[in-house]
């Protein structure tokens, strides 16, 4: 069994508050995980702790068995290459316009690219998500599902093989949700490997391999899709603590 990214009695803390303590797990590749629990358990930051993003107090972090926080700058890019991250709140450039949002990591993965493959390859993406609106706006003047839509497109722009998605359809209509519902399946059907947070229990339940109910940042349980198909009082049992 091959695992892309392990947590190592991983810690981390923030303004002398724990959030994650001695936090271990192991996300086996091409496989969707969803994280999931009761609001301020934590899952946000093991997301993000899992994608590099924060760095731990205590523990490692490692991406195909090398420690996150040691690998050369050859390797980070091409981690970062590889593996693309979809914000609660977007996290979008304010001073940059929805074009140059997208334009910029293609200047940082492919330097060699023409500019008008850049611009296809932007207006292909945009299309994909379902955006309508002009790119040469900032975020400011899009509504919260734009943003939402335009932090999903940045996350596709440069192919990427693993996905973290920390609530990625929330601010959406049933619609655009949908999208992007099929984009992640899409994702999966080629075999790419995705780590998610979300308070929908439809949605985990739909697209989830695996579903890590954290109850607090140091204790966590593991069921598969198939357990919770097969167990409806399992199944109200995670869609409450995911309703908390």
């Amino acid at each position: 069994m091959a695992y892309i990214v392990e947590l190592k009695n991983v810690s981390f803390t923030t303004q002398n508050q724990q959030i994650v303590q001695n936090f271990s797990y192991q996300y086996e590749e091409g496989k969707t995980t969803a994280l999931v629990g009761p609001s301020g358990c934590g899952k946000s930051t093991v997301l993000k702790l899992s994608a590099g993003l924060l760095v731990p107090s205590e523990g490692e972090v490692k991406y195909r068995g090398i420690n996150m926080y040691s690998m050369s700058r050859k390797e980070n890019l091409a981690f970062r290459k590889e593996a693309a991250m979809v914000f609660q709140d977007s996290a979008l450039w304010a001073n940059m316009s929805i074009f140059q949002s997208l334009e910029l990591p293609l200047h940082v993965h492919f330097p060699e690219m023409k500019s008008q493959e850049r611009d296809a390859k932007i207006r292909s993406v945009v299309r994909e998500v379902g955006y309508k609106r002009d790119l040469d706006i900032r975020p400011s003047q899009l509504s919260m599902g734009e943003q939402k839509l335009i932090a999903f497109a940045r996350a596709l722009i440069c192919g990427p093989t693993m996905l973290f998605l920390d609530e990625w359809t929330e601010s959406l209509d049933e619609s655009a949700a949908h999208r992007l519902i099929e984009l992640v399946q899409r994702q999966q059907n080629e075999g790419h490997t995705i780590i998610l947070v979300c308070h929908n229990f439809r949605i985990v339940k739909a697209i989830a391999d695996f579903i890590v109910m954290i109850t607090d940042g140091s204790s966590f349980s593991t069921f598969t899709r198939q357990q919770i198909e097969e167990d409806d009082d399992l199944a109200r049992y995670i869609e409450g603590g995911i309703a908390l």
